[in-house]
């Protein structure tokens, strides 16, 4: 039998949800019902695609040979969709992105809002998260990422470069010896991200200064640089931050300056929406533009 487009979007939602309960969810069918569609689709291509377990449902081989061509499927209709619809000067639909918290909180907020102030019928959703987003499980259509993927089938473009520096509050400054050379560092309270939560290796700021112990961490940034307000710490953050935190000074900046990139990476078949590369291109023009904004006015 050859499967319809309908088996294949189920058989992609169980793939990437690993459960018939988080794939019912996002398809909006009861769970029985897409364990019946699974069970008729298996019946029919006479062989299992999935292994179920009490963990959920992991792909089978066939499953994993499968899963290519269902998602090539799914990029076929995506774009044929877009051709029927024709040229447009707005952008429409739903788009959502992947970020890590900082760009999410501090970038792209004034990015989307002007995007969608100039594409009325276009919904953005930003999804902060402080680990990678999965895009192979469809949490998001795009992600902002602080490192280059190397693995899997995906479209991986730099965005731009950004900087960090030490920073500390003007209350801490008052209370606390003063930071005049790197030695000053020495035995300093120190706030950052939590060792063990470290998602990527690019954002082990800490490790790189020489740094063995964070009393006082979070993986969040606006939680660390909301600590380092209180004045009780050390705290390396983003230059685009600043401006949201004027009581925070920069320390050491010609000793200690980090450079870092964002990239955007998508689905390598959305090559060929005409739509997605628009909104792409609006996107890194805009975060670029807003970090180069944000780093003159620190």
């Amino acid at each position: 039998m050859d499967p319809h487009w309908d088996d294949m979007k189920i058989f992609l939602a169980v793939a990437r949800e690993e459960s018939l309960s988080g794939a019912g969810r996002v398809l909006r069918l009861d769970p029985a019902t897409v364990g019946r569609r699974i069970a008729r689709l298996e019946q029919a291509m006479d062989t299992p695609l999935f292994v179920k377990s009490p963990q959920g449902y992991a792909l089978s081989a066939a499953g994993d040979r499968l899963l290519s061509h269902a998602e090539a499927a799914e990029q076929a209709m995506r774009a044929a969709s877009e051709a029927l619809s024709g040229p447009s000067g707005s952008l429409s639909g739903q788009i959502r992105i992947g970020a890590p918290d900082g760009c999410a909180n501090y970038l792209l907020p004034r990015v989307c809002a002007q995007i969608s102030e100039e594409n009325p019928d276009l919904d953005i959703q930003i999804v902060a998260l402080p680990r990678v987003v999965n895009l192979s499980r469809r949490e998001a259509d795009m992600a902002i990422t602080v490192s280059a993927p190397t693995a899997g089938q995906l479209l991986v473009q730099k965005i731009t470069d950004y900087r960090l520096h030490l920073v500390a509050s003007r209350r801490y400054l008052r209370d606390n010896p003063p930071v005049e050379t790197v030695a000053d560092l020495r035995g300093r309270r120190m706030i950052g991200y939590i060792p063990d939560m470290i998602f990527d290796a690019e954002l082990d700021y800490l490790t790189a200064l020489g740094v063995e112990r964070v009393p006082l961490a979070s993986n969040s940034v606006p939680v660390q640089l909301k600590l380092a307000m209180q004045g009780v710490g050390l705290c390396v953050a983003h230059d685009f931050c600043l401006p949201s935190y004027r009581p925070l000074r920069k320390l050491l900046a010609d000793e200690i300056c980090l450079t870092r990139a964002f990239y955007l990476v998508r689905h390598q078949g959305d090559q060929r929406s005409e739509r997605m590369t628009r909104f792409s291109d609006q996107l890194c023009e805009g975060l670029r533009e807003e970090v180069a904004r944000l780093e003159a006015a620190t």
